[in-house]
This record gives structure tokens, C-alpha cells and sequence, in this order.
């Protein structure tokens, strides 16, 4: 486990591999296909998702899939900016070969947590290496066992769990839920995962927006080809509606921008 407080950079959750075969699933496009209508040989098409990367190669493939072609050039130079956020706190916690974020926010005496990590041990020593005994609220993004394998334990401190689909405390789209001086506006972000929620946070120094697993820097999370369209098009209405200076909080990897990604998103204009 390892906890970064407020919120400097860290690896990449995807790299240029990632973006091209996540775009190529989601489009339900064979390489072969994607490369005779980019005018590539599909070897060439094959080397990018095998980890060579060639920028010409990368700008004649991304218009086939609808992915900015100077993003998509770029993205193996990629790095956000690191946010200072002194309300943030990141807890970055090992999963598998890779890592998982929570985000604990703090507004004056409040405490709340987003997302409850891989497992109870492990939310319980990243909240206690912050000294996080007790929560007013925590909220979950979406289902998926690295997100709420700590639940169990995020329940014994905390005075109520939101999460969606649970009819004990249930959370949906439009839901805005008053804690002290924030305002959490819940949002759809379905897509990676049936019933995901995203949360725009009012009341910080800045404006921030907890997104899970529905967006990475410079890339997404995975699609099956049926949610592909919808997840794009949920994302675009719902956090790139926001303004340039959001702070973006994601499932995995380094927090973001809304305008960092404006720019260097392949998915994104």
C-alpha cells in the first residue's frame, strides 16, 4: 500500500497499446480491417498494439478509429500536471501487477471517502496511515471487486455508504447529497460497468470530479462493443461539460484535468 496525499503524478493506468485495442474492442474492428481502411499493412497495425510505436503509423490509424490522430501521437510522452488539492487525499493501494485509488476529500471537519479499494486490510491501513478513523459519508463509483473489496471495513467508519443499486442507501444519476459545505452532484457514466456512477464535487478550491473506471489520463476503461458508443458519448456530456480547471479523480492512475485531457485524450475532442 501506498498513500500519496494530496494529488502528484503516478504511473499511467494505459498506454498507447491499451488506447488502440480498447478503441478497435469497443468499435468491434479486426486490426486487419482497422489497417486497410487507414492504408497501413495490418503488420503495421499489429506492432502498435504489440508495443511498437510509430507516430505516422499511430496518426493514419487513429482517424479509422475515431480517436484524435496529435493525441494519439503524443500519448507515450503524456504526463498530467500534478494537482496541488490539499482537501485530496489519494489512497493508492497495490492490485494485482498494478494499483487502485481511493480519494478521501476533506471540507472542514468532514470527511468523506470515494470508492473502498481492493480489500478490507488494505482500505483499513491507507485510512489509517491518514489518520481517517472516522467518515461522514463514502461513495462507491461502480461494482467492481477492486472498488469495493474494502467495503466491510469502510462501513464500520462511516455514518452511511452510497452506493448504486443498493436499496439500503441507494444513489442514482441526478441524486445531489448535501455533507457540510459540499454538494455531490451524482452523474451516469455507464459504460465499463452497468450502473456507474461518476461525482462532481462543489465546495473544494476547485471543482472536482470522481470518475472511476470510466476514464483514465489519456485513455478510458474498457467497453464490451454494446456500451462502447454510449460510455463515450456519457463522458462527453458529463465531465467534459465541465469546466477546463476540474480536477479529475480516477480509479487508476494520476488525476487529471478536464482540460489536460481536452487536449491529450485520444477519445476526446
Amino acid at each position: 500500500m501506498r498513500l500519496i496525499c494530496a494529488t502528484p503524478n503516478s504511473p499511467m493506468e494505459d498506454d498507447f497499446t491499451y488506447v488502440i485495442r480498447k478503441a478497435l474492442r469497443g468499435l468491434n474492428l479486426a486490426p486487419g480491417d482497422a489497417a486497410a481502411r487507414a492504408g497501413l499493412a495490418e503488420s503495421e497495425v499489429m506492432g502498435l498494439i504489440r508495443g511498437t510505436f510509430s507516430k505516422d503509423a499511430a496518426r493514419r490509424l487513429a482517424p479509422v478509429l475515431s480517436l484524435k490522430p496529435d493525441a494519439l501521437a503524443g500519448l507515450p510522452d503524456y504526463e498530467p500536471n500534478a494537482v496541488d488539492l490539499p482537501s485530496v487525499e489519494r489512497l493508492d493501494m497495490a492490485f494485482g501487477d498494478g494499483q487502485v485509488n481511493a480519494w478521501r476529500i476533506r471540507s472542514g471537519a468532514c470527511s468523506i471517502l470515494f470508492d473502498a479499494g481492493v480489500s478490507n486490510a488494505a482500505v483499513a491501513s491507507a485510512l489509517n496511515a491518514c489518520g481517517a478513523t472516522h467518515l461522514d459519508a463514502a461513495f462507491v463509483t461502480h461494482d467492481h471487486q477492486d472498488h469495493v473489496g474494502g467495503l466491510e471495513e469502510v462501513a464500520r467508519r462511516s455514518r452511511v455508504i452510497y452506493r448504486p443499486g443498493d436499496p439500503g442507501h441507494p444513489i442514482q444519476a441526478g441524486d445531489v447529497i448535501a455533507i457540510g459545505l459540499l454538494k455531490i452532484h451524482a452523474f451516469d457514466l455507464t459504460g465499463h460497468c452497468e450502473g456507474a456512477l461518476g461525482y462532481r464535487i462543489e465546495g473544494l478550491e476547485k471543482p472536482v470530479c470522481v470518475v472511476g473506471d470510466a476514464l483514465f489520463a489519456g485513455s478510458i476503461g474498457g467497453c464490451p462493443t454494446e456500451t462502447y458508443l454510449t460510455a463515450l458519448d456519457l463522458l462527453r456530456r458529463g465531465v467534459f461539460s465541465q469546466s477546463h480547471d476540474t480536477v479529475l479523480l480516477p480509479g487508476h492512475g494520476p488525476a487529471s484535468t478536464v482540460g489536460e485531457e481536452r487536449t491529450s485524450n485520444p477519445f476526446f475532442p
